[in-house]
């Protein structure tokens, strides 16, 4: 995963991407620790890139997704949120997400 350490990177992640993953966790969080592995797994799986963030780094992206709490995975296409998922996120069910927004790419 790429990392995001500025607002900017993700403002321009959102008009360059077509589609793209974001991660967000914090410090010192359990959960964001176990689930970073199991989505970082897919990034091979997929052409569209995976970022990662760091809200407690990068506050103002928190602030502008309206994140209150983390981890949260959310998919964009064309520059707009399509699924979001926060604290516990079903594997399957982000899989087949991924499916379908890599399908719709090659489209």
């Amino acid at each position: 995963m790429e990392i995001i350490s500025a607002i900017e990177e993700y403002q321009a992640n959102i008009t360059q991407e077509q589609s793209f993953l974001l991660f967000v966790k914090t410090d010192n969080c359990s959960v964001c620790e176990g689930l970073r592995p199991q989505v970082e797994a897919f990034e091979a799986d997929y052409q569209l890139p995976f970022y990662l963030a760091n809200a407690a780094n990068v506050p103002e992206l928190a602030g502008q997704l309206m994140l209150f709490t983390a981890p949260v995975v959310l998919l964009f296409r064309q520059g707009k949120e399509t699924q979001r998922w926060a604290r516990f996120v079903p594997i399957d069910e982000l899989r087949r997400r991924l499916d379908e927004l890599e399908e719709s790419l090659n489209v």
